[in-house]
């Protein structure tokens, strides 16, 4: 039996096993503890719903104008947008800009904000987009009021965060549910939201949703009428089970699926996953990193102040990234001269937990050469020359991959704009360095390897709905089989930092135990990274994201 602790899932001790559970449709994980239902009593705060409604701190102020784009970002687009319009399969992704969304509808009596809200889920499903994106480019941009815009965007972000969990009071309330239309779904689940996390009032719940359904179904309006009417019955004894007790109320209650609240607790103990669980709901803080190449702490420190905001300086996971600082109040984001701030390069927003990993790919003193895996749209690119800036003086000679021309063709420019220097810019497979970059040694690798993003669920509602347990598993082998293919290229004495933005012992400790394990890790060894055996950070209320990191020395 699991034991019941508050210990995060990122331990080292390899002794740890953990044995499968069988569950349907599933097929055995690696190294599972037993699950113990036991542990689950007295662990859930039932006097808070699911995503009770808070935005994302980028969100908060429904007068916010949509965010800056750099150039680079600019030229993207454009001609992502010109591929579109050059090829019918395209086009469907295409957003198109909408200012009122009445238009898109049949005549109909729904409030502005939850027909915008609606056009942004039915984007979300038909285009497997991501809801913030989805937000900025139609939501942001419209013509409705800024409260209108606000509850849509409160809408848009929690049916995505919850939309198993709906799905599953839906299904309870229909006689056959795969009779009903996407777009008749996409309507109740808004109403569903509202009902069941929200708490809204029954009557205005049920007239509104007639509405939303009238508005892409005029025929289904009376279907609707009844459907809602059950599920407000269906409310009052949700989440249909003791969830102390029971694991598929559990998940209910905090709107995650259930094989994932079965993972978490198996990886973490029952304490910690539902403390996860919990924390997942709850906004997300604001951090920005000040870029070391373009300003100095002070002059940014002094001019969030003048507009109203005291920058105060963060601990993640016990570490003090330099240029790390958390904003108490985002609204000063609108403001024209810390817009100004963003456009010059001097500062970018960053999680202090990814600050923190960043970070410590350079503890170790300045390496002659450092091979950044994964690098993205580069923002941790950036944060390694700012930190370098900080610690040497000066910049090292970074060389960035990517397996995505367009990211790496991003992330030059980026580098561009904020004053980074690159030795090198590569595309290719880093799991096949041997092909892409024969006999090439560095002293240094850092692999931001690809994961499951669970630790950032507060910034990425879509993420706990798409991601499975077999895509976890196909991750987990994806970062062992990097681990493998950089160790062939670190100089003796060397290091590689290989990070996550997960919680799963599959991705963190299970792929250390297994790259020590093989040939290719008979070299290396386990080294302290921030004076512990592995770097993590917990996701609690107000905290940053959950990060975790391990660093490995070759020995011989």
């Amino acid at each position: 039996m699991i034991e019941e602790t508050n210990e995060h899932s990122q331990s080292t001790d390899g002794d740890e096993r953990r044995s499968w559970v069988p569950n349907r449709k599933q097929k055995p994980r690696k190294s599972k503890k037993e699950f113990d239902r036991k542990k689950m009593e007295n662990l859930v705060d039932t006097e808070k719903p699911v995503y009770k409604g808070e935005l994302d701190p980028r969100k908060k102020d429904p007068d916010r104008k949509p965010r800056s784009v750099s150039r680079s970002e600019e030229k993207v687009r454009a001609k992502a947008e010109r591929l579109a319009d050059a090829d019918p399969n395209l086009a469907a992704r295409k957003v198109v800009k909408i200012t009122d969304f009445r238009d898109q509808y049949e005549r109909c009596e729904a409030s502005p904000g939850r027909l915008a809200a609606l056009y942004a889920t039915q984007q979300v499903r038909r285009r497997q987009a991501y809801a913030q994106e989805v937000i900025e480019a139609t939501i942001d941009q419209s013509t409705i009021s800024p409260q209108d815009r606000a509850f849509a965007t409160l809408l848009t972000l929690g049916v995505v965060s919850s939309l198993g969990a709906l799905d599953d009071v839906i299904n309870r309330c229909l006689a056959s549910p795969r009779d009903i239309k996407p777009d008749v779904r996409d309507a109740l689940r808004i109403s569903t939201y509202e009902v069941i996390y929200l708490r809204k009032a029954p009557h205005a719940a049920v007239d509104q949703g007639v509405e939303l359904v009238r508005a892409v179904a005029p025929s289904a309006s009376g279907l609707a009428n009844a459907v809602l009417h059950r599920i407000l019955t269906a409310s009052e004894t949700f989440p249909f089970g003791d969830p102390a007790k029971s694991l598929d109320a559990l998940a209910l209650t905090y709107a995650f699926p259930t094989w994932l609240a079965r993972c978490l607790i198996e990886d973490m103990g029952a304490q910690a996953a539902v403390d996860f669980m919990r924390a997942s709901n709850d906004p997300a803080p604001l951090y920005i990193h000040v870029n070391a190449l373009k300003a100095e702490d002070d002059e940014v420190v002094s001019l969030f102040e003048e507009v109203g905001a005291k920058l105060e300086p963060v601990s993640a996971g016990g570490v003090n990234p330099s240029g790390c600082y958390h904003v108490p109040n985002s609204r000063v984001l609108t403001d024209g001269r810390i817009r100004r701030l963003f456009s010059q390069g001097k500062v970018l927003v960053s999680d202090a937990a990814a600050q923190a990993v960043a970070a410590c790919v350079l503890e170790m003193g300045k390496p002659s050469s450092l091979l950044e895996v994964g690098a993205g749209r580069g923002t941790k690119t950036i944060m390694l020359q700012s930190d370098a800036q900080r610690m040497f003086g000066s910049q090292i000679a970074l060389t960035s991959m990517d397996s995505h021309a367009f990211k790496t063709d991003l992330l030059r420019e980026r580098a561009a704009e904020y004053g980074v220097e690159l030795a090198d810019v590569v595309t290719g497979n880093a799991t096949r360095l041997d092909a892409v970059m024969p006999d090439r040694l560095f002293e240094t690798v850092f692999i931001d390897a690809p994961c499951s993003g669970l630790g950032t669920l507060r910034r990425h509602q879509d993420i706990r709905w798409r991601i499975d347990e077999e895509k976890i598993d196909a991750l987990a082998d994806t970062g062992l089989d990097l681990l493998k293919s950089a160790a062939g290229h670190v100089a003796l004495g060397g290091f590689i930092v290989y990070a996550t933005c997960t919680v799963t012992y599959a991705e963190n400790n299970g792929v250390v135990k297994r790259f020590l394990e093989s040939p290719e890790g008979a070299n290396f060894a386990l080294a302290p990274i921030h004076g512990k055996a592995c770097f993590s950070t917990q996701l609690t209320s107000g905290s940053p994201d959950a990060h975790f990191a391990a660093r490995f020395v070759r020995k011989q």
